[in-house]
Order: structure tokens, then sequence, then C-alpha cells
């Protein structure tokens, strides 16, 4: 799967830091200053473990992220 496939949910900290992660994939995350590098890390951090799960043989996770609004 590609890093466009999978939902990636975007939120500011308390600190005013922003972390973009993808649920679905364990430790794919990124938290920086700003929302921008946060998303430029994110897909750095995809590729790394995209890469990780091939040379394993493993399959990336499937996305089952719902999101929904409370």
């Amino acid at each position: 799967m590609k890093l466009e496939e999978y939902k990636t949910v975007l939120y500011r900290q308390q600190d005013g830091s922003w972390v973009a992660e993808i649920p679905a994939i364990s430790g794919c995350y990124a938290l920086m200053p700003t929302r921008e590098a946060a998303l430029e890390e994110l897909s750095n951090v995809f590729q790394l473990l995209a890469e990780e799960y091939s040379e394993k043989g493993l399959p990336l996770p499937a996305d089952t992220t719902e999101i929904v609004h409370a």
C-alpha cells in the first residue's frame, strides 16, 4: 500500500507542536513544530516502516481506521 491509501490524523498539541500519524500502522507518527514538517516527517517514517515490513516479507497492515466526529 502507498501512503496516500492510508488515513492520516493530524492534530495540534497543547505546546503548539503538531502530530501526524497513521493509526493503522503501529509507530507510524511524527511530532514536529509545524503542520507541514509533521506531514513531511510522517512520509519519511512511513517509507522506513514500509521497507522494514518488506524486508521481513510482511504486508503493511490494512487501513481500517474510521474517522468519527464526536
